[in-house]
């Protein structure tokens, strides 16, 4: 499996060349919370996925992430417009240097998962921590959405192993609801589905793109989300 903080901090550019083969998200956040107008923190930002589509509706965003690389990209990508509205920081889940009561919509997408998988000792606490940060940072009357991978490859819900007890956490212990949606790839041409799947998700996804010859590679994922 590729190295998946490496990636974050050196090869920015090419992983969101594979995300950018996505669906954009916003009309799935609008759904579940309005947001126009409103001071939004996204956590795990990475090249922007979501600040992009949200910060034009925004009365704030700020983006933070592990990867100082990752903040260049996202940055890169916000139209003039719309910077002044943005504010980046490197930043742990488990520590934000954020302000108490100062947002009214958390969202973050497939990021928590790489300190909450059961592979990481400390998962429990971890995700124990992170949601006490965001409960400090969020306003009464706020909401915090997650989005986490649900399957690469697959048509139908199946979760890597590894974050299930996670998922169930968030569920069971933390009281958020759930949904899942299709989130496929779609790609210009089968090589560049081989590259960017064997880059990011390794040979195993890569190999399955070959033998299928998909240019549109089935993904899901999962919605976590909850109104203080």
């Amino acid at each position: 499996m590729p190295n998946h903080d490496q990636i974050y901090a050196e090869q920015a550019g090419r992983y969101h060349r594979l995300i950018s083969k996505q669906p954009e998200l916003a009309h799935i956040v609008h759904s579940i919370k309005p947001f126009a107008g409103l001071d939004i923190v996204d956590l795990g930002a990475g090249s922007g996925r979501l600040s992009s589509v949200l910060i034009g509706q925004a009365r704030s965003l700020t983006a933070t992430d592990a990867s100082a690389a990752m903040l260049d990209v996202l940055k890169e990508r916000i139209a003039q417009a719309d910077r002044p509205r943005l504010h980046t920081v490197v930043a742990d889940h488990r520590e934000l240097p954020l302000p108490d009561a100062s947002a009214d919509l958390i969202v973050s997408g497939w990021s928590l998962g790489y300190l909450a998988n059961s592979n990481e000792p400390m998962w429990s606490s971890n995700l124990e921590r992170i949601l006490q940060e965001i409960n400090r940072v969020l306003r009464p009357g706020g909401t915090v959405i997650i989005f986490e991978t649900m399957g690469t490859g697959f048509e139908t819900p199946n979760p890597p192993d590894f974050l299930l007890n996670y998922y169930a956490a968030l569920e069971r212990q933390y009281g958020f609801t759930h949904q899942w949606i299709r989130s496929d790839y779609t790609f210009e041409s089968l090589s560049e589905a081989e590259e960017l799947t064997r880059f990011f998700f390794g040979e195993e996804v890569a190999s399955q793109v070959t033998a299928k010859g998909w240019t549109t590679v089935p993904e899901c994922a999962g919605i976590w989300f909850k109104h203080d």
